[in-house]
């Protein structure tokens, strides 16, 4: 079989587990990473150039890419959403390790969109000086997939502004990674950079959310929102 026959849109479905699709998921996860590590490098001296970046090409990815989480029908037209940029929002803050779990206890499961279940450990909390007072974020690491950390959250924005179920901060074991320092042990964590889960665009995907502790009891105006 040719190689150009394995990458053809044609007579596959997204989903469908042949390679033809599992070629394309690695391509979409590719170019995630490579955009992620673009906005990495950008960040460092301006952020607000990486994250008009950041939105222009993961707008494209979702209106084009075959394994865009969008139906099909709704790709050609779509344009992403988002809250304006607000710089007071980006935060390097410190990793707080968790309590190591007892022997014999059971992998974490976080609430899920759907009837898939994946299991999580906790790693530690992060703390977010807002200007009112700080809040802490539970930070995940997920342990099956690729591993990677994950910081889901709700916010007083959700169920209208956003989708009902919460957002993402961090997703690193799809390439949503922001950075950090190990040797200082922080990570960098940008609100802006905040993402709506695939279960916000179409219900046929199962997406783990944010559990009760990772609730702000604010309203969080950045990042990705629903559309107007």
């Amino acid at each position: 079989m040719p190689p150009e026959t394995l990458l053809t849109t044609q007579d596959w479905e997204q989903g469908d587990g042949s390679a033809t699709d599992r070629a394309w998921l690695a391509d979409w996860r590719r170019q995630v990473a490579a955009l992620y590590a673009e906005v990495r490098a950008m960040a460092a001296s301006d952020p607000a150039v990486a994250l008009a970046h950041w939105r222009a090409v993961r707008e494209r990815l979702y209106r084009e890419h075959p394994q865009s989480p969008l139906p099909a029908a709704a790709r050609l037209t779509f344009r992403a959403a988002h809250f304006p940029p607000d710089p007071s929002l980006r935060f390097e803050v410190r990793l707080e390790p968790a309590p190591p779990s007892p022997p014999g206890a059971l992998p974490l499961e976080l609430p899920n969109s759907g009837t898939d279940t994946l299991s999580f450990s906790r790693l530690g909390r992060i703390e977010l000086p807002f200007p009112d007072r700080p809040r802490s974020l539970s930070v995940f690491w997920m342990a099956g997939y690729s591993g990677g950390l994950f910081i889901p959250f709700r916010d007083d924005t959700n169920g209208g502004e956003t989708y009902g179920a919460g957002r993402y901060l961090l997703d690193t074991a799809k390439g949503a990674d922001l950075g950090g320092d190990p040797v200082a042990g922080t990570l960098i964590v940008d609100f802006n950079f905040a993402t709506q889960p695939s279960c916000a665009f179409d219900a046929r995907w199962a997406c783990p959310l944010a559990p009760p502790e990772n609730r702000l009891d604010l309203e969080i105006r950045a990042g990705e929102r629903l559309s107007a």
